[in-house]
């Protein structure tokens, strides 16, 4: 089941908050990571979803796959971190992790001063061009960038750049679109 950002926004806040006072801003993003992966694994989701099922030993699960995570195990090993799961268990949010973790990671992006962008391509970009993208960005927008590149070939052609609530669609895939949207009209 899909679950609203809107939903996450207040876990991903309250924990940003603790993670702050605790000055464990990178423990508890690698621990939302980790949890986020094993929560969007597919046969665990399905498992989570079916009636009846035993949420808070799924929680316990996910526990546990974090702190076998070096760089999440020592907020992984902390009774908030258990309590965080546990609730999510409790409030059927365990599927929301995904959601919960890009929520935490914009406000982490946004103390930072740090914008985080996915470039999509249909091909492979360069470390260079990458670059170029990157300082194009930082220019724009004032910021940091964190560039991160994924590869997409239905794209057909071109690429897709989205940072925040902008997005930059280059991609051929869009353009034909546009095109057929145009001569359906």
């Amino acid at each position: 089941m899909a679950h609203s950002y809107a939903v996450a926004k207040p876990y991903a806040r309250a924990l940003f908050e603790l993670a702050r006072e605790q000055g464990a801003l990178d423990g508890w993003s690698a621990f939302l990571a980790t949890a986020a992966t094993a929560a969007a694994e597919p046969a665990l989701a399905r498992q989570v979803d079916a009636p009846g099922a035993d949420r808070e030993r799924f929680a316990a699960l996910i526990g546990d796959l974090c702190q076998r995570d070096p760089e999440a195990a020592a907020v992984a090993a902390t009774a908030e971190a258990s309590n965080f799961l546990r609730l999510l268990a409790e409030n059927r949010r365990l599927a929301a992790l995904p959601d919960i973790a890009r929520a935490f990671e914009q406000l982490k992006a946004d103390v930072e001063n740090r914008l985080n962008v996915v470039l999509t391509a249909a091909t492979a970009v360069d470390e260079a061009q990458q670059a170029r993208i990157a300082e194009a960005l930082k220019r724009r927008f004032g910021r940091e960038v964190s560039l991160r590149f994924e590869l997409d070939e239905s794209l057909i052609g071109g690429a897709r750049l989205r940072a925040e609530d902008h997005v930059i669609d280059g991609s051929v895939r869009t353009r034909l679109a546009k095109l057929a949207s145009a001569l359906v009209h």
